[in-house]
């Protein structure tokens, strides 16, 4: 008997492969296993024309083959392909779970996020499908041994398999050229969500991007700025924004929601702006945006850094400006004012693992408001509703909307329970705006006091399978674009200021308004003059008697 455990009965003898034909596999695998909702979406894109979609079909498969095939060489072949398949695979858990397309402005947001919130996606369900799917099939890749021809010959053999998968995909282009125009041109997400092609490709372009603007310094704007005396009551004027996070229009109750989730706003005699759009759907753009001089068409992330802002102006005007941070930063909005970021004090009242509930903000508004002397504006960022851990936003006595989602996994909750938690969340938000209101109403001997709050995107709750948020926003749901905003004013600066609130409750119910609007409106609100202002996108200038009165000056 023999127990030699080396003999070649006892061997584990490594399969052989060629480079070009492990390429293949791992093209079919890619195409077939991690690639569902492309296929899903392009196949009903092309329901009218079949034979165009197999050619299309076909075209995408031997692009693919071309492009592996292109890293098939000696010490590349399996750590190029074991990366293609790991990013298929995450990409894919995101794709099918959430409907999230893995962009250039998602992997920005992606970039900024905090531990704590990206923790929130890491589910044990996330981490078996990335094993099944993304592990195992690259323990394979490192498994096999890879036959690989001499140098000459390889590249002769791959130039040739390069050449003949071109050749497949210029033909599958032409062939139905026109149809392929025509369906590009009315679903401009054809293409992104292929993995793992636009997911490397999008990170690729954000690194060019970041590098580029690593050293940008922004140019000055407005520094004509100055506060003019329109009120004069021996106040200093102070307007606390409370920029909120995730929260959507379609859920409150101001607007018309079924459910009463804004009960005390309700009673505080705020103007609600109902159907308001915002200039993004991912905090990395939105916030950036909503407080830059240039209008969601205009703007874009490299503008965003060379210019300054609206905190910049203020503070051109000698008005005192400070953000108290509870979200994941301010994106170099603040980086020229006084900044805090909340969460690593840990603070216990509000905070567990690494993130706090918005009480935290509310609770420095205080002492905040103790150091006034003289005109000032407090920016408040909230965590808000940011999911999907959306239960772990609210304390326990605002669990009003019951059974609620209890966990950041949302296949073991019912859309009703995920709907119940996001409520919930807004029930909350609804009680910190409230709070900071009440806070100024009570300083109204020393203060002239306002509130301005917006939220910065809003939130998909699995309408046509889609959660959370960052959708490319020329294809974004409207719940994702549509987002509450409102406005208090205490009554002696409505009445010095000379604005109708009956007339700004009109024109807000009528009107239709976006984060274009902010920039403008705030100036108003502060009694800014610069040159930067236009009346025309302050949403408060025509309720203002006489009209405009800043324009006059």
């Amino acid at each position: 008997m023999n127990d030699d455990n080396t003999s070649p009965g006892w061997r584990l003898v490594k399969p052989a492969i060629g480079s070009v034909t492990l390429c293949l596999l791992a093209t079919f695998y890619v195409l077939l296993v991690t690639n569902r909702m492309f296929w899903t979406k392009s196949y009903g894109y092309f329901t009218a024309e079949p034979a165009a979609y197999f050619a299309f079909a076909a075209g995408i498969s031997v692009g693919i083959m071309a492009l592996f095939t292109f890293f098939s060489a000696k010490y590349v072949t399996k750590p190029v392909l074991i990366f293609f398949v790991l990013v298929a695979s995450v990409s894919s858990w995101f794709n099918d779970q959430f409907g999230v397309i893995i962009d250039k402005e998602m992997i920005r947001n992606a970039a900024v996020s905090t531990g704590a919130e990206a923790g929130h996606l890491i589910t044990a369900r996330f981490a078996t499908y990335v094993v099944l799917t993304g592990i195992l099939p690259s323990l394979l890749i490192i498994w096999v041994r890879v036959i690989h021809r001499p140098i000459l010959k390889k590249l002769a053999h791959n130039t040739v398999v390069i050449l003949a998968c071109s050749a497949v995909f210029v033909a599958a282009g032409t062939s139905f050229y026109k149809t392929y125009a025509g369906i590009g041109r009315a679903h401009r997400d054809l293409m992104d969500t292929l993995n793992p092609v636009m997911p490397v490709a999008n990170a690729v372009r954000y690194v060019i991007d970041s590098t580029r603007d690593a050293n940008v310094v922004a140019t000055p704007l407005g520094t004509d700025a100055r506060r003019v005396g329109i009120v004069d009551n021996g106040k200093p004027r102070v307007t606390i924004i409370v920029a909120g996070e995730t929260a959507r229009a379609q859920n409150f109750s101001l607007g018309g929601y079924d459910k009463p989730t804004n009960p005390e706003l309700a009673k505080r005699n705020v103007v609600y702006f109902p159907n308001t759009s915002s200039c993004g759907t991912a905090t990395a753009t939105s916030i950036p945006c909503l407080f830059s001089v240039y209008t969601r068409e205009q703007y874009s992330h490299r503008k965003g850094l060379e210019t300054e802002n609206l905190l910049d102006v203020l503070t051109h005007a000698k008005v005192d400006v400070t953000w108290l941070d509870n979200d994941t930063g301010s994106y170099d909005v603040a980086d020229r004012i006084p900044y805090a970021y909340l969460p690593p004090s840990n603070d216990p009242r509000f905070c567990k693992d690494g993130e706090c509930r918005d009480e935290i903000l509310v609770d420095k508004v205080d002492g905040w408001l103790d150091k006034v002397k003289g005109d000032s504006v407090l920016v408040l960022h909230q965590l808000g509703s940011h999911g999907p851990a959306y239960y772990q936003r609210y304390p326990e006595e605002f669990r009003r909307f019951r059974p609620d989602c209890r966990s950041n996994d949302f296949s073991s909750c019912s859309r009703e329970e995920i709907t119940n938690a996001y409520d919930n969340t807004i029930l909350y938000t609804d009680h910190i705006v409230s709070i900071v209101i009440d806070k100024l109403k009570q300083r109204s001997n020393s203060v002239s006091g306002a509130v301005l709050y917006f939220s910065d995107h809003g939130e998909s709750l699995g309408e046509n399978g889609i959660y959370l948020h960052g959708a490319p926003y020329i294809i974004a749901p409207v719940q994702q674009t549509q987002v509450p905003m409102l406005v208090w004013m205490a009554d002696d600066l409505a009445k010095v200021a000379g604005y109708d609130m009956a007339c700004m409750s009109k024109r807000a119910a009528q009107g239709t308004h976006s984060h274009d609007n902010i920039f403008h409106s705030v100036l108003g609100m502060m009694d800014i003059s610069t040159k930067v202002y236009d009346p025309a996108l302050d949403l408060f200038a025509a309720c203002r008697t006489p009209s405009n009165k800043l324009a006059l000056n």
